[in-house]
């Protein structure tokens, strides 16, 4: 049951049967959980006064939820932050009498349905009569600012998007939809599709009887054909997002904006006019740049902004960092034929899981051909007079050249031009990431999503999720927080890792050592079954805490079609998963998925994980 005591209050004429029972039932609740029910009752002498207040006062119509607008009967019954009467202080609306006993009963329920939790956010001054410009100004056009403002607009708000690309150092630019769209995961899967393609073709066509015109192994790729495929389509996916806004009535400005004040943005078009636009709230959705390689001749690296729009064909790679950008870049230049090396400072795919990280590096190496430098760093890059080559000296002495470097090693919010400190509105040094307390900044009426947020996953679906659910507690009456526990992801990495839940190693920390088990196994992939050429195959692992019912905190899946196989385990995982839960579950034969619910032998008993066939 919730802690917190939530203030309901009701309203209607004391004449009014549906008011007096309702308020009855409400008013027992109070009385009889008095530590998790304050109620407030509102009771006028007649229908007149009541209406009086209601809809000639314009009390329902600053409530933030389009339902509460059109309702005129008795009662009236909200949520609220105290017991004051006033709109700024309406947390959700909860309707008339049925609605109000509905919730009753809910309250009552033994899966304590009235304990859901809430964000407790602070008063942001909104008022439905305000004069600014907008409701809403959402400045960044990427996954999760377009989400929030199509979402806002669908309550009736007037919202506007900004969105201006600043070019990348090397002059990439983009359209509208932000880094998953152009720069990020559209691009990217795209490439490692065209990758896995060209293994396919390399490793599996022949015993399969599929010939080629030449040998598997002289098969060639056009880097041009590729990128004129993937990049047309990416500015059929901006067109879209255009439309998608303008249908949804939602303004769409091209320009760069900076705070003036908590109310007001100056804002700049491409061709340097400079106008100001107003708002009741802002929503901060810029997302982040990668960082540059600090060190001599670094302006000679490109970052991941630049990699898929290359024009041609990038040659010797040098991928610097071990992050699962670097790996998925490295990982599609590798399976596409390129003389790919990764430079390592310490370890691959930090916050992973340590078995399965260390699993995929090795997977790259020996099936991938990919090289890897470990424990070294660039310190210098200078361009080669004959040739063009980058001449790369790393920090053990070693030197190569390479015809080009993609630094992939941590992004920084992309803050530094918003004039936060004209608002102050905080951020943490180290990354310029915005804090925040559910979406909300130190300055109440602006917020932040996505990877801009301190403290938020770096990724698109979170972000998506993350701007519904800010949207409709702003405009909608809402007041559920957004959940960032246990959220599933995928690294497409040549052989493809999926996870949700906590990592082997932060089970153990959390949890203690005894307090775990764990299921694991290493199986062959059906559509690997026929080739001689792969030595290493997939596996998976399930962690459960034995002294909660068994439950599962953490599966991790290395195979193909990772991020397929582990959405329906997310979502399980949500709903409180049990190990027996997936032994009871009936697997999808034959696949690698039916891997996970058919898991038998334990990390403890000190038996081979690996598995016999069907």
């Amino acid at each position: 049951m919730a802690s917190q005591r939530q203030v309901l209050h009701i309203a209607g004429w004391n004449t009014c049967a549906f008011y007096k029972k309702a308020a009855g039932a409400v008013s027992s609740l109070g009385m009889l959980f008095p530590q998790r029910l304050q109620v407030v009752e509102h009771s006028f002498n007649s229908r007149t006064e009541y209406r009086a207040w209601l809809i000639d006062g314009g009390f329902r119509t600053g409530v933030p939820d389009s339902r509460a607008h059109s309702h005129t009967s008795s009662p009236f019954t909200w949520f609220a932050n105290n017991d004051a009467l006033e709109v700024n202080n309406v947390l959700s609306f909860v309707g008339g009498c049925d609605d109000t006993l509905d919730w009753c009963r809910g309250f009552c329920a033994p899966d304590g349905g009235a304990s859901k939790p809430m964000a407790h956010m602070a008063p942001d001054g909104h008022t439905a009569d305000h004069t600014y410009d907008y409701d809403l100004v959402v400045i960044g056009g990427g996954s999760g600012g377009l989400a929030a403002s199509k979402e806002a607009a669908s309550f009736g708000a007037r919202v506007a998007v900004l969105d201006f690309v600043k070019p990348s150092p090397a002059g990439t630019k983009w359209g509208l939809g932000g880094t998953c769209v152009n720069v990020g995961c559209i691009p990217k899967k795209l490439m490692h599709t065209a990758a896995l393609l060209n293994e396919g073709i390399k490793l599996d066509s022949k015993p399969f009887g599929i010939t080629t015109s030449s040998p598997p192994e002289a098969q060639t790729h056009s880097w041009e054909d590729m990128r004129a495929s993937i990049q047309n389509h990416i500015k059929g996916l901006n067109f879209k997002y255009r439309v998608a806004l303008r249908e949804a009535e939602v303004s769409y400005l091209n320009k760069l904006g900076k705070f003036k004040d908590k109310h007001t943005l100056e804002v700049t078009d491409k061709k340097g006019n400079t106008t100001e636009i107003t708002a009741s709230r802002f929503l901060v959705a810029v997302g982040g740049r990668p960082s540059a390689l600090d060190c001599e001749g670094g302006e000679l690296a490109i970052t991941s902004d630049d990699i898929f729009a290359l024009e041609e064909d990038p040659g010797k790679v040098l991928c610097v960092g071990a992050s699962y950008i670097s790996l998925e870049c490295a990982g599609f230049l590798a399976g596409l034929g390129h003389d790919t090396t990764v430079a390592v400072r310490s370890i691959l795919l930090r916050g992973f899981d340590r078995e399965y990280a260390d699993l995929i590096g090795k997977y790259m190496e020996e099936e991938s051909h990919v090289n890897f430098k470990y424990k070294v760093t660039p310190v210098k890059l200078e361009r080669q007079l004959r040739g063009g080559k980058i001449k790369v000296t790393f920090s053990d002495g070693t030197e190569d050249e390479y015809d080009t470097v993609m630094t992939a090693i941590g992004r920084q919010a992309d803050t530094d031009t918003l004039g936060l400190d004209n608002v102050g509105v905080k951020t943490n040094p180290k990354n310029k990431k915005i804090i925040c307390a559910y979406e909300q900044t130190d300055c109440p009426n602006i917020y932040a999503i996505g990877d801009v947020m301190e403290g938020c996953p770096e990724l698109t679906p979170v972000a998506i999720q993350a701007g519904l659910s800010l949207a409709r507690r702003l405009f909608n009456g809402a007041t559920e927080p957004m959940d960032y526990l246990n959220i599933a992801t995928t690294v497409f990495t040549p052989i493809e890792y999926a996870t949700v839940g906590y990592s082997e190693e932060d089970a153990i920390k959390h949890f203690s050592e005894c307090a775990i088990e764990i299921y694991h196994k290493e199986f062959t992939p059906l559509e690997w079954s026929l080739t001689e050429k792969r030595s290493i195959q997939g596996r998976t692992k399930v962690i459960v805490n034995k002294e909660d019912n068994q439950k599962v905190v953490g599966i991790h899946y290395v195979g193909p079609h990772a991020g397929e196989v582990m959405q329906g385990y997310g979502a399980a995982i949500k709903k409180g998963l049990t190990f027996q839960d997936l032994m009871d579950t009936v697997g999808i034969h034959p696949t690698s998925a039916e891997e996970i619910v058919t898991l038998s032998i334990t990390k403890s008993s000190g038996k081979s994980a690996s598995a016999g066939g069907c």
